[in-house]
């Protein structure tokens, strides 16, 4: 969604890169700058002219002035600014002291609200809690249905005990006040610690939509009331949030379609304007693309500084642990890297989510944008499937994969035989790559890990080099005497005393002066 900002952004902080001193024209053209690239992506205007202000405020200070580089420092406020106006810090959901929890959700229709109730049912299951969904949107056709079937899918209990309206043609019926009380008595009987309430939204804001958010919360008296917004839809965003606030009093916001191509000026204002925090965000339209929202992390992705963290823990809540130590084992051991083990690996890093979305959280992936939007997920399919039409042998030693066999594959995984000697090849190179960083030589191009034993080590003489044989045939005859009689006179020695390294252990010698562990001596007898 930020993608845009980004760009203009990353291509306005490249024009301060070099310059160890930044004059006050160089400071005004880059808030100018991004007073635009803000303005673009559909930002409140006075958030905008607040933002620009004390960026350059801070630019002209001597936080600037005093640093090494001045062009980083700028960066570094600006992402400062920027997790100021998105929250300034992580807001969690505040549980009762008393359960249940209520948590009331409000919003306009078509914002999600109804889907996202089930995203945090479900994120709320996987924190250890026990949640209940609550149908209170009577109104909308089949939205009663569409709650259930959402909760089915998230394995999270719902309670609805009126069906609501079934077809455009039926007029409203019911009580979504009684509903919600119903709901949160539901609760304590069986004993669920978070009450979800699902309400009804509008085409627009009127009195009548207001009056039944404030009579259910009145009714419910719930912990938390979370405004769902459309990130998609721009400046309106700020005076629909404004007109929340006043009639309904909520207490955090909830980013919707984070992953789609709009501008998303819209997570940047509400929680300036609102002063409430943006606590959560929906970043697709499966039950499991739903995130805690951190500011920081969010800036940094504006920035093109990725979100590492996030990606760390998406590998710590989907990876397995007992695999990842299996391979610890298999590289510490320098053994090969099979076909076997990169399938597992892949299966691994697809429970984390879509590749894009990961590799979307490294630092600098906005120069591959657009490689990364040319990426086809399906291509790992294609990719497993070829895999998985090798036999157990053909996966352990790809080796003797022949041009038969090779055309099997093809035929069983139901792509072209390029597509499998492709895969052989690239598996190949990573091969070799595993097996060098295995033995300590470090990944091809970069050198050797310290400690970690094998890598290019230099030959023995002056400067690390071989002392060349002289072009003279007798002055190189003289040279091979000499190395022979250093060699003679070497093992002379070694047999003289005993030991291999040419040096024999005193007469006097006590094993038990070297503190050995207990039944070590065994190993140094005569």
């Amino acid at each position: 969604m930020f993608n845009s900002l980004s760009d203009r952004l990353t291509a306005t902080f490249k024009n301060l890169r070099g310059k160890g001193r930044l004059s006050e024209a160089d400071v005004d053209a880059t808030v100018r700058e991004i007073r635009r690239a803000l303005l673009d992506a559909d930002v409140a205007v006075p958030v905008v002219r607040d933002f620009a202000a004390r960026v350059r405020e801070r630019a002209l200070g001597a936080e600037v002035a005093a640093a090494l580089n001045p062009s980083q420092q700028v960066v570094k406020i600006v992402n400062d600014e920027l997790v100021n106006i998105l929250g300034g810090e992580t807001r969690r959901i505040r549980l009762a002291k008393n359960p249940p929890t209520v948590i009331m959700l409000a919003g306009l229709q078509g914002a999600g609200k109804t889907t996202l109730a089930g995203k945090l049912a479900k994120w709320l299951k996987g924190q250890g809690h026990s949640p209940i969904l609550v149908a209170a949107d009577l109104q909308r056709p089949n939205a009663v249905t569409q709650l259930q079937v959402v909760g089915q899918r998230a394995g999270v209990p719902v309670y609805a005990p009126h069906p609501g309206v079934q077809s455009e043609f039926e007029a409203a019926s019911g009580d979504p006040v009684g509903v919600a009380r119903g709901g949160v008595e539901e609760a304590r009987r069986k004993l669920h610690d978070v009450v979800i309430v699902d309400t009804a939204g509008r085409l627009g804001i009127d009195a009548e939509l207001m009056q039944q958010a404030a009579d259910i919360r009145s009714a419910v008296n719930p912990d938390e009331v979370l405004f769902v917004i459309d990130a998609m839809i721009g400046q309106d965003a700020v005076n629909t949030a404004k007109a929340f606030e006043e009639g309904v009093d909520f207490t955090g916001v909830v980013l919707t379609k984070l992953d789609g191509d709009a501008r998303g000026g819209a997570a940047l204002s509400v929680a300036s304007v609102t002063g409430r925090p943006v606590m959560f965000a929906s970043t697709g339209e499966g039950l499991d693309d739903f995130e805690l929202f951190h500011p920081d992390r969010m800036a940094s992705r504006i920035l093109d500084m990725g979100d590492v963290l996030t990606l760390i823990e998406q590998a710590e809540k989907n990876w397995d642990r007992d695999e990842a130590a299996r391979m610890a084992k298999k590289f510490a051991d320098q053994e090969d890297f099979t076909l076997e083990d990169f399938l597992t690996q892949m299966q691994q890093i697809r429970k984390m989510g879509s590749m894009k979305k990961l590799l979307g959280m490294m630092p600098g992936a906005a120069q591959f944008r657009q490689q990364l939007e040319q990426f086809d997920e399906r291509e790992i399919d294609r990719v497993e499937a070829i895999v998985r039409s090798m036999t157990p042998h053909e996966r352990v030693a790809p080796k003797i994969i022949n041009g038969s066999r090779r055309a099997r594959i093809a035929r069983g995984s139901g792509v072209h035989v390029s597509e499998v000697n492709g895969l052989l090849e690239r598996f190949g190179q990573a091969q070799k790559m595993m097996r060098k960083m295995a033995q300590g030589g470090g990944i091809p191009g970069m050198p050797g890990m310290p400690g970690m034993g094998g890598g290019s080590r230099k030959p023995a003489g002056k400067n690390g080099k071989k002392k060349a044989r002289s072009g003279n045939p007798a002055k190189a005859a003289q040279q091979l005497r000499e190395a022979e009689q250093r060699r003679a006179a070497g093992a002379a020695n070694a047999a003289k005393s005993g030991s291999a390294f040419g040096q024999q252990a005193p007469s006097d010698f006590d094993p038990a002066s070297l503190n050995l562990p207990k039944g070590f001596e065994k190993f140094l007898g005569k």
